[in-house]
């Protein structure tokens, strides 16, 4: 019997070099320092590796004792989607809010403020913003991720969020390319599909990205939708002709013209995993013009790692995947992690060190909000700009503790379970006494019983009904209807998209969940200012 020869030493490091895994912890195991040294070139931080800022300064520290160059990435968007802050719920509102103001200095200075704290933990690489034109109003993943549906604003917002961000020394990557704001799938769950021609997608899918890359953003992110204009087979993820005949072609050829660092959207994720499995999708990925694999929402062990580097070398030796386009891709990876390196040193973040950006003296280090770190004045200020309030004649401020009823639909992936949301906590503060109960869809089958049930366990409390994209679930504008009916004087707070038409003696639209979106709308409830 014969021993395969090993592979080459360069090639095993160059399949490291292009992963992107996430791990499980709050320290990093010992195969992931291990796979450091072999060359892995990225390490991805979730929630379940955030407790404070503290631990991820020592977490970060732990992984460049063993890589000084290592990308450290965060899907830290702020709003809805937040892993710093995932316990609390963010200090800083999201996309919506800040494209509902439509300030881009406002909107520079929360993401430079936002990239200071994700900069002092040792995150470098930031998985935002959204770049998507949220066009169809039912899309269940984008939503409040999205700067809203006008592609202009859309592009002006992006471009903001990128120079401030990398003002701070982290890198952007604007997501997800080639725009996933037309969907009515999660990506998560299934392959969505865009129909739409290439003057559309030019004219409205496009636009953000192509402001992004004039800002410089340091980073693009695929999607794994199907663009049957672009391609009617493969996921743009999977597409050379999304990928390197659109984001990468000259400008003169009807491309982008992009040459920075393409991420993969989460490589096990349904769309992907479901059809061509992750081996097989991470090799035909690079191939098609991707640098870097992102992996870890849900898998994040040794085995992984190393089933997708063996599947990179096995793809290369066999032909597969050609040598040179693999050693392109680390080459990227390996730019983009010297400008990382770059921006620790003082001054050299696009001219700006980090804490010195805008937003940087808005919230000094040290003082506290939450579970996490600094306060976050501009944050709460985004907030509160981005609030749409809408009152009833004779509408009377609250001024005793209310009943909340949180009308729950089911989170998606990406904004997850964990993080709380809503206005009690903020009510609470304001209005000591305030008393809570959540209910769901299996909640409001018989809507008679439903109010009856609210309004027995609200009593003499005024109640204030908080609901999140009513507008795309039946039950909920049914149970709210029948709610704001019994009781004229309800107050209605839409934490989400703000399709469907004001109800209740007083609305407020926050334009995202936040926890500062909560704030601001609890003190509007006070004031009704």
């Amino acid at each position: 019997m014969t021993t395969p020869a090993p592979a080459d030493p360069a090639l095993v490091t160059d399949a490291l070099t292009v992963l992107q895994p996430g791990f499980t912890g709050t320290t990093a195991p010992e195969w992931l320092l291990r796979r450091l040294a072999e060359g892995l070139g990225a390490v991805a931080l979730f929630a379940r590796n955030i407790e404070s800022p503290a631990q991820v300064a020592a977490l970060t520290a732990q992984l460049r004792a063993v890589r000084p160059d290592v990308l450290v990435a965060a899907d830290e968007e702020g709003g809805d989607v937040t892993r710093l802050e995932a316990r609390g719920g963010s200090s800083f509102p999201g996309n919506l809010a800040l494209g509902a103001v439509d300030d881009i200095k406002l909107t520079r200075a929360v993401a430079a403020e936002l990239g200071r704290r994700l900069a002092e933990c040792g995150v470098n690489l930031n998985w935002a913003p959204s770049a998507d034109v949220n066009s169809d109003p039912d899309n269940p993943v984008i939503g409040v991720r999205s700067f809203g549906a006008d592609p202009d604003l859309v592009a002006r917002n992006t471009a903001a969020y990128v120079e401030g961000l990398q003002s701070a020394g982290v890198a952007a990557c604007v997501k997800h390319f080639p725009g996933h704001g037309d969907t009515a799938t999660d990506s998560h769950h299934a392959l969505p599909r865009i129909d739409v021609d290439l003057d559309t997608l030019h004219a409205r899918e496009l636009v953000p990205f192509r402001a992004a890359l004039t800002a410089g953003t340091k980073v693009v992110m695929s999607a794994h939708i199907l663009v049957p204009a672009l391609d009617p087979e493969l996921p743009a993820t999977l597409s050379p002709a999304a990928l390197t005949g659109l984001l990468r072609a000259p400008r003169e050829q009807g491309g982008l013209g992009y040459d920075g660092l393409i991420v993969t959207d989460g490589i096990e994720m349904q769309a992907i995993a479901a059809t061509y499995g992750i081996e097989r999708g991470t090799v035909m990925a690079l191939a098609a013009g991707a640098d870097a694999i992102c992996v870890g929402g849900g898998l994040a062990d040794e085995q992984t790692v190393v089933a997708l580097r063996d599947a990179i070398v096995t793809a290369v030796e066999s032909g597969d995947l050609p040598r040179e386009r693999l050693a392109d891709a680390a080459a990227r990876v390996r730019e983009l992690a010297a400008w990382a390196v770059a921006q620790r040193q003082p001054g050299a973040a696009e001219g700006t060190a980090p804490g010195e950006g805008p937003g940087a003296a808005l919230a000094p280090a040290g003082e506290a909000f939450g579970p996490f770190g600094a306060a976050s004045e501009v944050g709460l200020e985004a907030a509160r700009r981005a609030l749409r309030v809408t009152r009833a004649p004779g509408f009377v401020p609250l001024d005793r503790a209310p009943y909340v009823a949180a009308f729950t639909p089911v989170a998606n992936i990406a904004v997850g379970e964990d993080t709380p949301w809503g206005v009690a906590a903020e009510l609470e503060r304001l209005l000591p006494g305030t008393r809570t109960a959540t209910y769901r869809a299996a909640d409001a089958g018989d809507l008679t019983a439903f109010t009856a049930g609210v309004l027995a366990a609200a009593g003499e409390r005024r109640v204030v009904a908080v609901v999140r994209d009513v507008h795309r679930h039946a039950w909920m504008a049914g149970a709210l209807d029948a709610l704001v009916a019994a009781r004229p004087d309800t107050v209605v707070v839409e934490m989400g998209v703000p399709q469907a038409a004001p109800r209740g003696a007083l609305h407020l639209a926050t334009h995202g969940a936040a926890r500062v979106c909560g704030e601001a709308a609890a003190e509007a409830i006070v004031s009704a200012r």
